[in-house]
Order: C-alpha cells, then sequence, then structure tokens
C-alpha cells in the first residue's frame, strides 16, 4: 500500500490526542520550575525512540506472550476510552508527577508522559488497521511538534491562557473518545472470529 497521506493525517492526530502534549503544557511549565532546565531535544529523542521500537517490536512481544492484536487493540480502546474520560472530566487516572532534577527530559516527561501506555497501545491499536510506514511518519511528526512545543511551552501558556488549554484538552478528549468507540467496534467482532 506504500504511503497513504490520509493514514498519517489520521494517525498523526490520534497520537496528537493522546500525547495530548498542549494539554501537558501546565505539567511542562512545573517540571521545568523544579528542575531549572529541561532538555527538549533529549525528551522528543527518547520519546520517539521508545515509539518507533515499540511499533516495530510490539507485535512480536505479543507473540511471545500469546496475545494477538485484536485483543490489544481492543485493550488500547478502553485505556483511550480512560485517557477520553480523564480530559473531558478534568480527572487524573494515569500521570505521575513525580520530578528528579537531574533527569526529568527522560522521566517523567519522555516516558511516562510522552511515551505511555496511552500512546504506546495507541500505537498497537493503530497497527491493526495502518500501514507501519504511515504509523512511524505520524510519530515523528508528532515527535517534531513535540519539540517545538517544549521549547516554546512557556510562551504558549501566555498566548493560550489557562482557559485556553483546558478548553484544548476536552476537544481533543472528545475526538479521542470517538476514535476509542471506533477502534472498539472494529476490533471486537475479530476477537469472536478468530
Amino acid at each position: 500500500m506504500g504511503l497513504n497521506f490520509k493514514e498519517i493525517f489520521t494517525a498523526t492526530m490520534v497520537l496528537f490526542a493522546v500525547i495530548d502534549i498542549i494539554g501537558n503544557v501546565p505539567i511542562i511549565i512545573d517540571l521545568r520550575k523544579k528542575a531549572g532546565h529541561i532538555q527538549s531535544e533529549k525528551a522528543a529523542l527518547v520519546a520517539g525512540i521508545i515509539m518507533i521500537a515499540f511499533l516495530f517490536l510490539g507485535k512480536s512481544i505479543l507473540n511471545v506472550i500469546g496475545i494477538d492484536v485484536n485483543s490489544f487493540a481492543v485493550a488500547g480502546a478502553l485505556i483511550l476510552f480512560f485517557l477520553a474520560l480523564e480530559m473531558i472530566l478534568g480527572i487524573s487516572l494515569y500521570k505521575e508527577e513525580e520530578t528528579n532534577a537531574v533527569t526529568v527530559s527522560v522521566f517523567p516527561l519522555a516516558f511516562p508522559l510522552i511515551a505511555g501506555p496511552g500512546s504506546l497501545t495507541t500505537i498497537l491499536s493503530l497497527r491493526a488497521e495502518y500501514e507501519t510506514m504511515n504509523i512511524a511518519i505520524a510519530i515523528l511528526l508528532n515527535m517534531i511538534f513535540m519539540y517545538i512545543v517544549l521549547k516554546t511551552s512557556s510562551k504558549i501558556e501566555r498566548i493560550i491562557g489557562e482557559n485556553g488549554i483546558k478548553i484544548i484538552r476536552k476537544v481533543f478528549g472528545v475526538i479521542l473518545l470517538a476514535i476509542s468507540v471506533k477502534l472498539f467496534a472494529s476490533n471486537v467482532q475479530g476477537l469472536f472470529t478468530s
């Protein structure tokens, strides 16, 4: 199939919603205050490597464990559902805010905040429907965008404001909720036919 711009766009938007880098701007600013500095390049690189590695090795890991992609996609849909509820309702279910000033760019920023359970599950769930190359491009696009946001997080906070960030989180939460329902519906049948 090769390059498919519709797949790249959809996968990019899904990952963008899951990673929720704009919604995480307040957490990023808090980490910057505690650590004094965030290495944006390091955070983007580490998160990108984790996600690309999971894209290519995730299926093999599942096969070793004995789980099929449909089961993982349904589990992923449920995680996305709860992440969406978290974004819409403003509750916190997953995020750890434990900070270490020395390694804050890698932990908790690159992992688990960016390349966390939600994004890794999403990557495998997307793999059930899309070409691997298109998902890899979507990951790279998100890492570039994430790097820009990390570099300009304080400016973004001033421009958008606290209410703007809350609105963006809720809008992407609704999009994510719809995506999780679609992902669940398209993969749940595979559980009973395989």
